[in-house]
């Protein structure tokens, strides 16, 4: 059975009604053996989710090592489908098979702790052992492509299970389904470029520069959003990631009934609190168990999920979260006063706060397919400041009323926003945006180094190309949900390693407020500028490099440079030192030597700089 092959049947068992691979709990009362897993799944299949176990849960071990043991553990279920059903050991929960079998090997670095302890604290151990393995992993590379053809055409499966126990390490808490579904794009891309039986295509080299970004970009993407959303679990808690679930549900599904959507809010939010927590069982059921119930309930959620529900398993959850959002229905109103007009409105707020602010989220959410996740939370903290000002004794009979103006005002800034930086984007370009981005960031973040700089205004300027030339009904939900992710890769990092005040107040204050929190931010006054030291500027003869995208990023690097060294540099000053640096450049890279040009010229090109910056 090819890999392929295996990657359908693993789905097809486990979201079907066998229900393979439950929880512990689920274990114990089903009592379902590793036996019956092993007979729902067959051979082949039970072996690749156990190679992804052992994988995730042993970060330091070796691709030989897992596969050794995922090969145990199909030994024992063989023996237990086959005839010892009744042994003791058959009927263990899988979880304990799987970590009494981690603990059974010698010399993995950093298990023994775990080993000492029982049942859910050896699990909760093997799970901090995930969290520890992040940034352990080198990252995967495009390989050198003759001799991943030599080693596909001789050990196909092999060289696929390989791929496959990279990504599980590398990526612990991505879960199994995404990873299969790599592993999938990676052997396509195999067969593609090393053909079949007639052999290697014959532009190997291109092949795998236009086909290896398929197979990672879609690794990266979905471990970032994986990270993100965790991340706001982690620092926001649950009640806002069931906020923000609650947001895009109701957007996708507008003619589903405030129950059904609430139902789907707590699965999902329960899903992620598994799969944050790298349960990788857990997380692969709970993700059964809503793509199941969505796929029977779609006369009550959307006519459009038929399309996914009928696309093969492996796609399925994919296209439903990426599919459009659906019709609102015909008969609902625009507006909906009674959270405002009501006079029942105070007393069930005090009764049932979290219920009325989710239905009062619920119904303006889809209503509003055109604003972001992120502005539509913001909305509901102002609904929820206004109930909690006007529903105080003594408030004046008007005062809810004002809430609309405080909305509309809301709405306007936050559209402003977006239309004038894709005013700037399309007037400037990439390059020039980028650099817009790399003024206003260095300022703010000036602790970040400029790779980091660089990355992230690159992010947010491909936000600007995707979204810009979208319309209005569709831009904003792409770029501040698509600039939440970047913002949240500024947070973690701030975690990892803070970066400074207005930071740390901005990625902990508010998840809603997040982005126009950081938008306001201006100089970071508690920054000490670098000292002007005889290596600070350095020009060298890269600078003449014909390679456009090169001289651009060490522009870019110089920019950072000067802007760390005089945050408070005037937009005139700016421009003074820009032309000066070009006539420079321009000068020396027509001379025969332009190193010597720049060792004599970039000096007093600093001097001129200084009195200028000075004056």
């Amino acid at each position: 059975m090819n890999w392929r092959t295996i990657i359908y049947v693993v789905l097809l068992v486990s979201l079907t009604g066998a229900k393979a691979l439950p929880r512990t709990s689920r274990d114990v009362e089903g009592k379902t053996s590793i036996g019956q897993h092993f007979s729902q799944l067959h051979e082949n299949n039970f072996k690749a989710i156990a190679l992804i176990m052992f994988a995730q849960y042993v970060p330091g071990g070796t691709f030989g090592r897992a596969a050794g043991m995922a090969e145990r553990v199909t030994a024992l279920a063989r023996s237990c489908a086959a005839a010892a059903r009744d042994s003791p050991d058959c009927l263990k929960p899988l979880d304990r098979i799987f970590f009494d079998t981690i603990c059974q090997e010698k010399n993995l670095p950093r298990i023994a702790d775990c080993c000492a302890k029982e049942d859910s604290e050896r699990n909760d151990c093997f799970l901090s052992l995930k969290n520890f393995s992040q940034g352990f992993i080198p990252p995967l590379e495009r390989p050198d492509a003759e001799a991943a053809c030599r080693n596909y055409s001789q050990h196909q499966q092999p060289l696929t299970a390989y791929f496959t126990y990279e990504v599980s390490r590398e990526h612990p808490f991505l879960p199994a389904p995404t990873i299969l579904s790599v592993s999938l794009r990676y052997e396509e891309m195999m067969k593609r470029c090393c053909g079949g039986a007639e052999g290697p295509s014959q532009h190997l080299e291109e092949c795998f520069r236009t086909q290896a970004p398929k197979v990672v970009k879609p690794v990266r993407e979905n471990a970032l959003k994986q990270e993100h959303t965790c991340g706001i679990l982690k620092k926001f808690g649950e009640r806002t990631l069931k906020a923000l679930k609650l947001t895009q549900i109701s957007q996708k599904f507008p003619k589903a009934d405030f129950v059904t959507v609430h139902k789907l809010v707590m699965d999902v939010a329960d899903m992620h609190k598994d799969c944050c927590r790298g349960d990788t069982l857990e997380c692969m059921r709970d993700r059964e168990d809503i793509l199941q119930y969505v796929c029977s309930n779609q006369h009550i959620l959307s006519s459009k999920i038929q399309q996914c529900c009928e696309q093969p398993l492996l796609q399925r959850s994919e296209c439903i979260v990426h599919m459009e959002n659906d019709d609102k229905p015909a008969d609902l109103s625009p507006h909906i006063r009674e959270f405002i007009e009501d006079k029942g409105i105070c007393e069930r707020f005090a009764q049932e706060k979290d219920t009325h602010l989710a239905r009062f989220l619920y119904e303006y959410s889809r209503r509003h397919p055109e604003f972001s996740a992120q502005m539509l939370l913001r909305i509901g903290k102002g609904y929820e400041d206004l109930l909690q000002e006007c529903c105080k004794p003594g408030a004046p009979s008007g005062c809810c009323s004002r809430g609309e103006e405080e909305l509309r005002k809301h709405i306007y800034e936050t559209e402003s926003v977006m239309r004038t930086s894709c005013d700037i984007y399309n007037e400037k370009g990439d390059y020039y945006f980028q650099n817009e981005l790399l003024m206003s960031f260095t300022k703010k973040m000036p602790q970040l180094t400029s790779a980091e700089l660089i990355k992230f205004t690159k992010e947010m300027t491909t936000i600007g190309s995707k979204c810009c030339q979208l319309g209005q009904e569709k831009l904003l939900p792409c770029a501040e949900e698509n600039l939440d992710l970047v913002l949240g890769e500024i947070c973690r990092r701030h975690m990892a390693d803070p970066i400074n005040p207005g930071v740390c107040h901005c990625c902990s204050s508010s998840y809603a407020f997040r982005r126009p929190c950081i938008g306001k931010l201006e100089v970071d006054e508690s920054y000490v500028p670098l000292a002007l030291t005889p290596g600070l500027f350095a020009f060298h003869g890269d600078l003449c490099t014909t390679e456009e995208e090169k001289l651009q990023h060490r522009k870019q690097e110089m920019l950072i440079t000067l802007l760390k060294y005089k945050p408070q540099i005037s937009p005139e000053q700016l421009g003074s030192v820009t032309a000066a640096f070009s006539a420079m450049r321009e000068r020396c890279c027509g001379e025969a030597n332009p190193e010597a040009c720049f060792l004599k010229k970039g000096p007093e090109l600093i001097e001129r700089s200084e009195k200028m910056l000075s004056a």
